[in-house]
């Protein structure tokens, strides 16, 4: 079989499996596993991932606004690439082409292919993506294997008898300030937290930023879509200049995070059992401490006094 995915997810997804050898082109945010590197690249973004957020989020609001695509996408280098399946979105206008523009796009090729779009909203649902990726490539039993140890993984994490539960704020864009969606709520809820802010299943979304103010979260956690830690970090200074930020509970307390947003949080594949488990740790350091990948999250100096 013959696979495009235009969606880092779907492509971490379709790795996990074992297919990588039938993935034949990706999207240029596909950068996850590493042996992906070198696949023929089908898209690319019209806004400057190096722009400070407040720039990316005004020339995407523009884009939308234009009813303009934020992606370019090589139909020519489709055509060429004749897959048998491409595995797209329509979850997200910012996060890859959407299923609209791959269909149009793929008006020019010989056969037609078979043209997924993958949406998951809930951990379950993400869960059910991968078995959904498994069945239409041929790797069912892998993807049941997959899922089987992603789902212990949650529910070891999910039955720990949290001695208390802080509230959490988890922040997914810094300029505008985004509170985290999707499976974000639930993922705080399972690591032993309360997520005052996020509506479990329904997309991130703007907030004033009194209304975090006056939730006074206890822990902060950093999340920016596509962002590194190192990323983050450079751009702290803009909630740092918000009224009220160093009266907020998880500054005063120095329990602010910055995470690989763009690995473990943003993603709706494999790697968001980790991000729930870097989550965990986060949030109960001293009764629970599960492995997490290097590099993964970073506890912020934020003039506090902190360990």
């Amino acid at each position: 079989m013959r696979i495009v995915s235009l969606l880092p997810s779907a492509t971490e997804i379709v790795c996990a499996l074992g297919l990588i050898e039938d993935l034949v082109g990706i999207s240029h945010d596909c950068d996850y596993p590493p042996e992906v590197k070198g696949k023929p690249v089908l898209s690319a973004a019209v806004v400057n991932p190096s722009w400070p957020s407040e720039e990316i989020d005004a020339a995407i609001r523009g884009q939308v606004h234009r009813g303009t695509s934020v992606y370019h996408l090589d139909a020519k280098l489709l055509q060429a690439l004749n897959p048998d399946l491409i595995l797209t979105q329509e979850l997200c206008r910012v996060c890859a082409p959407s299923f609209t523009e791959v269909v149009q796009a793929a008006r020019i090729l010989d056969a037609v292919p078979r043209i997924v779009s993958l949406e998951p909203n809930t951990l379950e649902e993400i869960l059910q993506t991968i078995l959904l990726v498994g069945e239409l490539t041929g790797g069912r039993a892998q993807a049941e294997a997959l899922v089987e140890d992603l789902r212990n993984r949650i529910e070891r994490v999910g039955k720990m008898p949290w001695e208390e539960r802080p509230r959490v704020a988890c922040i997914e864009w810094l300029n505008p300030v985004f509170i985290a969606g999707h499976w974000v709520p639930e993922m705080v809820t399972l690591a032993g937290g309360v997520d005052g802010l996020g509506q479990p299943g329904k997309p991130s979304y703007p907030v004033d930023w009194q209304a975090v103010v006056d939730y006074r979260p206890e822990v902060i956690v950093l999340m920016p879509c596509g962002f590194d830690v190192e990323r983050t970090l450079r751009e702290m200074s803009v909630l740092e200049r918000l009224p009220g930020w160093e009266d907020l509970p998880a500054v005063r307390n120095g329990q602010v995070y910055a995470t690989d947003a763009s690995s473990f949080f943003n993603r709706p594949g494999p790697r968001i059992i980790d991000g729930l488990e870097i989550l965990a740790n986060i949030l109960h350091p001293d009764q629970i401490v599960l492995p997490t990948p290097a590099g993964s999250w970073r506890r912020v100096e934020t003039g506090a006094s902190v360990s």
